[in-house]
């Protein structure tokens, strides 16, 4: 199925974007990621530290031009979006590296004019797509894979099996989901033990 981009849904898609921040931290949105989470509680508030800081203090650090997207699980930093030039790329690593609790960095910060409002309304609709894929997958936690989209490049963060990172992406390879220009793994990797301890019903 095709999607007609055009100025209304790019406004539409940025709008219900931005409106998301302030339902999912909600407290019962946020309870419910919690549990289901396959990092602790404290794991996720620290990845949401990591990135608030980093972006907050990219912004004061780099011009206006730039835009350095931030994401972070299980303190593996993820840097995707655009910068004028690679002094700027390296002095956005450097200073993410820097922060506190930071496990490691993967710089996929490219040297670029700021991409479109088309493009970033497409790269929505992609992290859509690739989302229902997984929901719609009976045999994958989808809440598992965290989505994050740049110029139709889609990466893939998580903690997951050997087993599980091939179906996901197998799923995302043959799911015809327009748009993708790759699929980048960011995962990391546990064995079937850690997994089962992972998703153990807890017990009183």
């Amino acid at each position: 199925m095709k999607f007609l981009i055009t100025p209304l849904l790019i406004a539409t898609l940025l709008t219900q974007l931005s409106a998301c921040a302030p339902l999912i931290i909600g407290s019962a949105a946020l309870a419910t990621k919690v549990v289901i989470d396959r990092r602790t509680a404290g794991i996720q508030l620290e990845d949401e530290a990591i990135s608030l800081r980093s972006e907050s203090g990219l912004r004061s650090q780099l011009p206006k031009s730039s835009n350095v997207r931030v994401s972070s699980y299980n303190r593996l930093v993820l840097l995707t979006g655009e910068v004028n030039n690679e002094s700027e790329r390296l002095q956005a690593e450097r200073f993410v590296k820097s922060q506190d609790n930071v496990k490691s960095v993967i710089n996929d910060l490219i040297v670029s004019p700021e991409s479109s409002l088309t493009q970033r309304a497409q790269d929505i609709l992609i992290a859509t797509k690739v989302r229902a894929l997984l929901i719609q997958a009976k045999d994958i936690h989808s809440s598992a894979v965290q989505i994050v989209t740049e110029r139709g490049n889609v990466y893939l963060m998580g903690r997951l099996t050997q087993a599980e990172a091939k179906r996901v992406v197998d799923l995302i390879s043959t799911g015809n989901v327009s748009g993708v220009q790759k699929i980048v793994k960011v995962f990391e990797t546990i064995s079937e033990e850690d997994l089962a301890r992972l998703v153990a019903p807890s017990r009183p």
